[in-house]
C-alpha cells in the first residue's frame, strides 16, 4: 500500500519551502543593496582622494608633464628629457607627496598618465602589445611594480569604454570600477585633468574595499538569522492557528468518513459539531448529506437492479425475437441454383433499427428488402417490426415494388406520433430471367458487380423516405443481371463506421474490399467487409447498427447457355 502523507506534514512542508524562499529573498534584495552601498561608500572615497591630490599640485605643471609624456609616446621627446623633469626637486617633492597621501588614505595606488585614444579603440582582444597609458607619476604599493615616468602599460579591458569617455568629455564616470587582486576587491577614481579646455590626462585612485567581504557576509548571516527566526515564529503561531481551526476539523471529517464505509454505512453524529464557518464546515455538511443520500441511494439501487435485471431479461428475449424474425438459414434456398444470397445484422445496441428480408413471392420471383428505421433501440426495433411485416405482406399480395412502398408509406404514416421514419430498398428479382425491379426510398446506393468490370456504385434513383408524407410517389427502375453479376446493398452504418478520430469508412474502401475478389461468393464478401470494418474501427465503440445483403445471380440453364 502506497504511504501517505498527512495533511499537517504537507502544509508544515509548505510553509518551511516558503519560508526559505522568503530567507532568501529578504537575504539577496538586502545584499545587493547593501553591498552597492558599501560600493559607493568606497567609489567616493576613491574620487575624494583624487581631488585632494588634484589641490597638491598645480594643473600647469601636470599638464606639462602630461605634455611631456605624450610627445615621448609620439617619439617627439626623448628618454632624456623625461629623465630631466625626473631628477627635478619640483617632481620629486610631488612624487613624495603622492607616496605620502598614498601610505595616509591607505590606497593600493595613486597614478597620473595620459591615455591614447587611438590604441585604446585598437584593442584587439589581446593585450599583449597594448599599452594605451604611458605613465607620468606612480605610488604603487607595491615598490617592484611601480611604474616610472615614460613606462606604458595596458588598463583593465572591461572599463574600456568608461576610460575613453572620461578622456573624450572630460567627465567622471557614473559606473564602478571593481576589480579584484592579490589586495582583495578594489575600487577605483578616475579624474580627468583639463587645462585650457583639453582633457590633457588623469589622476586615477585604486583603494581596497578590505571590509566589503566581511561586512556582507556578516550582513548575510544576520539577516538570515533574523527572518529565519521571525518567520519560524510566525510560522509556529499560524499552524496552531490552522491545527485547531483546519486540520483538526479534517481529521475529522476524513475518520468519520473511513468509519461510515467500515461500520456499514452508519450516519456519524460528529460531523454535526464541526462549526467553523467556512468551507470546512460547508464540506462536514455536505458529508453528512452524502451519507444520508448514499443510504437512500442503496435503497433506491436495490430496487432499480432488480428492475434493471428484469429489463435486462427482456431485452434478451427481444434480442432474441429480431433475431429470429430475420431469415438467417443459409443457404436459404438449396433448390434454387440460379442465385446465391447472404445476409447479416449487427446490431449497435441490444436491439437494433436496420432489417433486412428476403423471400420467394412465388416460384420465379424473389423479393429482397434492406431498411434502416431512424434512431436506435427499443423504438426503432419496434419500428422495425412493423415496418418489416408489412413490406412483406405487401410484396406477398404480388404488387409491384412500386405498389409494394407507396401502400406501406401510407400505413406507417397513421398514427406517427413519434415521427419517425425508415429508408428502405425493395427489389423483386425474375429469377428466370435476371430481371431486377428495385424501387429506393432514401436509402444508400446499391453495388452492383456486372461482368468483369468488378463492383462500382449504382446510382439510381432515390425517392422520399417512408412514414414521413402520406401519398408519396416512389418511382421503380428495373436492371437486368446476367450470369455471375452481383448486387451488394448495406445500411449506413458500413459506410458511417469511424474510428478513434473519427475518421469513416466510406464507400471508396467498401468499394475496395469487394473489389479485392469480386467473384467471391456473398457469404465471403460480407465476411470480408466485416472483417475489413473491425479492424479500421479498432477499439473505437460501434455507434450504428452494420447490415449488409448480397445476391450473385447464377441464371438459369438457358440464359447460363445463351
Amino acid at each position: 500500500m502506497k504511504r501517505q502523507t498527512t495533511l499537517a506534514t504537507k502544509i508544515i512542508l509548505g510553509f518551511a519551502i516558503m519560508a526559505v524562499l522568503l530567507c532568501a529573498a529578504c537575504t539577496g534584495i538586502g545584499y545587493v543593496q547593501y553591498r552597492s552601498y558599501i560600493q559607493k561608500q568606497y567609489n567616493d572615497r576613491a574620487y575624494e582622494i583624487t581631488e585632494v591630490f588634484k589641490d597638491y599640485c598645480s594643473v600647469e605643471t601636470l599638464a606639462e608633464y602630461l605634455k611631456l609624456a605624450r610627445s615621448y609616446k609620439e617619439g617627439a621627446a626623448s628618454m632624456e628629457d623625461i629623465e630631466a623633469v625626473v631628477q627635478s626637486e619640483e617632481y620629486q617633492n610631488l612624487l613624495a607627496q603622492l607616496n605620502l597621501l598614498r601610505e595616509n588614505v591607505n590606497a593600493n595606488d595613486i597614478y597620473v598618465g595620459w591615455l591614447d585614444i587611438d590604441e585604446l579603440y585598437a584593442y584587439d582582444g589581446s593585450t599583449e602589445g597594448w599599452t594605451p597609458l604611458i605613465y607620468v607619476f606612480d605610488s604603487y604599493v607595491d615598490p617592484e611594480l611601480v611604474y616610472s615616468f615614460g613606462d606604458m602599460s595596458a588598463i583593465n579591458p572591461e572599463f574600456l569604454e568608461e576610460s575613453a569617455a572620461i578622456t573624450e568629455t572630460g567627465e567622471r564616470s557614473d559606473s564602478y570600477f571593481i576589480s579584484e587582486s592579490a589586495y582583495g576587491y578594489n575600487t577605483s577614481a578616475v579624474l580627468p585633468i583639463i587645462y585650457e579646455g583639453e582633457v590633457v590626462g588623469s589622476i586615477g585612485v585604486e583603494i581596497p574595499m578590505s571590509t566589503l567581504q566581511s561586512a556582507t557576509r556578516d550582513y548575510v548571516v544576520h539577516s538570515v538569522l533574523g527572518v529565519a527566526l521571525v518567520t519560524i515564529l510566525c510560522i509556529a503561531a499560524y499552524m496552531n492557528y490552522l491545527y485547531r481551526a483546519m486540520i483538526a476539523p479534517i481529521n475529522l471529517i476524513s475518520g468519520e468518513a473511513s468509519r461510515f464505509v467500515q461500520e456499514g454505512n452508519q450516519i456519524s453524529q460528529k460531523l454535526e459539531k464541526v462549526h467553523t464557518r467556512d468551507e470546512i464546515q460547508t464540506l462536514s455538511e455536505t458529508l453528512l448529506k452524502m451519507e444520508i443520500d448514499i443510504n437512500h441511494y442503496i435503497e433506491n439501487l436495490t430496487k432499480v437492479t432488480a428492475e434493471k435485471e428484469r429489463i435486462g431479461a427482456e431485452l434478451n428475449v427481444a434480442t432474441q425475437i429480431q433475431t429470429d424474425m430475420l431469415p438467417r438459414i443459409f443457404p436459404a434456398f438449396p433448390e434454387k441454383k440460379e442465385f446465391e444470397i447472404f445476409a447479416s445484422m449487427n446490431p449497435a445496441r441490444e436491439v437494433g433499427g436496420d432489417f433486412y428480408d428476403f423471400f420467394l413471392v412465388d416460384d420465379d420471383h424473389l423479393a429482397l428488402v434492406i431498411a434502416d428505421v431512424s434512431g436506435k433501440g427499443i423504438p426503432a426495433a419496434l419500428f422495425m417490426v412493423i415496418a418489416k411485416t408489412l413490406l412483406k405482406n405487401q410484396a406477398q399480395m404480388g404488387h409491384t415494388p412500386k405498389e409494394v412502398m407507396e401502400s406501406v408509406n401510407n400505413q406507417l404514416c397513421e398514427n406517427n406520433e413519434a415521427d419517425m421514419f425508415v429508408t428502405v430498398w425493395l427489389g423483386v428479382l425474375e429469377i428466370s430471367s435476371g430481371r431486377l425491379t428495385a424501387v429506393n426510398a432514401g436509402h444508400e446506393y446499391p453495388m452492383i458487380k456486372r461482368g468483369e468490370k468488378g463492383f462500382e456504385l449504382l446510382n439510381d434513383d432515390h425517392g422520399f423516405v417512408m412514414g414521413v408524407m402520406e401519398d408519396m410517389p416512389h418511382e421503380s427502375y428495373e436492371i437486368r443481371l446476367h450470369p455471375g453479376d452481383s448486387i451488394f446493398v448495406y445500411t449506413d452504418g458500413v459506410p458511417d463506421a469511424a474510428d478513434g478520430e473519427e475518421n469513416q469508412f466510406g464507400l471508396e474502401r467498401t468499394l475496395e474490399v469487394l473489389n479485392q475478389d469480386p467473384d467471391a461468393e456473398p457469404k465471403e464478401l460480407l465476411e470480408r467487409v466485416k472483417k475489413n470494418i473491425d479492424v479500421f474501427v479498432g477499439e473505437a465503440e460501434q455507434f450504428d447498427d452494420i447490415t449488409m445483403l448480397c445476391l450473385t445471380y447464377k441464371g438459369t440453364t438457358e440464359n447460363q447457355a445463351s
